[in-house]
């Protein structure tokens, strides 16, 4: 039998209103394995990032709940890292004393500053930012400073990515390079991963799966596409690959056809 590792299990959340209690998601089901790439994408207001912060245990979910590895998630932890459109570095600190912030906070008594050190330069290496570890956020590009970002999440090895259009604030070229390297480091560090975008292509690229989410109030999961195309991907080669194509339609059909409720599109 398939090992649980992430499950959402109807997962309702309201939010107080002067007008009343506003409905935001209703019985999210969804069941991730371990290593699995899972995007979400629907239309603004569809409630993807509340399904990430509910997860990241930033809020709680009014009914139902979120277990991970058998152990219900009701607060932040370091097992879940976030990585947001917006890099949030902190602009005093170089790049290197980004990412060591969170090693020294998750990793003290239990790595030797040797150790500490070895680490937060493996992970600016993993991301490509060796050569620019000791620069601050206003002396590196926006995608140097996604890259930052990253690195800092994965730094603190959780068990669950979550990322939160991460790529969004980016021109297409950088964007491009960033999915690419993406790829590489989930093949290395099989980490699961969930990520929100808006962006079809990104989507089809980079996932296992793609949770396609109806449009709000009391949001739901309106459709989940199994990508089955072999890794590592190149994004050249996919371009005129039908099964890729075929996906990118599916998804698109269902952002501008079904995006409604099932009952409200009968």
């Amino acid at each position: 039998m398939e090992k649980k590792y992430l499950e959402l299990s109807d997962v309702s959340i309201e939010f107080p209103t002067p007008k009343g209690p506003f409905k935001a998601l209703e019985k999210i089901n969804l069941k991730i394995k371990e290593s699995e790439f899972v995007s979400l994408i629907g239309h603004s207001g569809c409630g993807k990032s509340t399904v990430l912060n509910i997860v990241a245990g930033l809020y709680q979910a009014t009914r139902g709940g979120v277990i991970l590895k058998g152990k219900e998630v009701n607060e932040p932890g370091p097992e879940r890292a976030v990585v947001f459109q917006n890099h949030s570095l902190l602009p005093w600190l170089t790049a290197y004393q980004n990412v060591e912030l969170a090693v020294k906070k998750v990793f003290k008594g239990k790595k030797t500053r040797l150790e500490m050190k070895e680490w937060i330069e493996y992970n600016l290496k993993l991301v490509h930012m060796d050569h620019a570890m000791h620069k601050r956020p206003d002396e590196i590009s926006g995608g140097m400073k996604q890259r930052v970002g990253i690195a800092r999440a994965l730094a603190i090895e959780p068990e669950v990515l979550l990322m939160d259009e991460p790529f969004g604030a980016l021109d297409a070229l950088t964007r491009a390079h960033l999915q690419d390297s993406l790829m590489e480091i989930q093949m290395e560090l099989k980490n699961t991963v969930i990520m929100i975008t808006h962006d079809v292509d990104e989507a089809v690229l980079l996932s296992d799966r793609i949770v396609m989410m109806t449009n709000g109030p009391a949001a739901t999961i309106g459709e989940i596409l199994d990508i089955n195309l072999e890794r590592p991907r190149a994004r050249l080669e996919l371009a005129d690959d039908a099964t890729y194509n075929h996906y990118r339609a599916e998804v698109l059909r269902f952002l501008y056809e079904r995006q409604r409720k099932p009952e409200e599109a009968a």
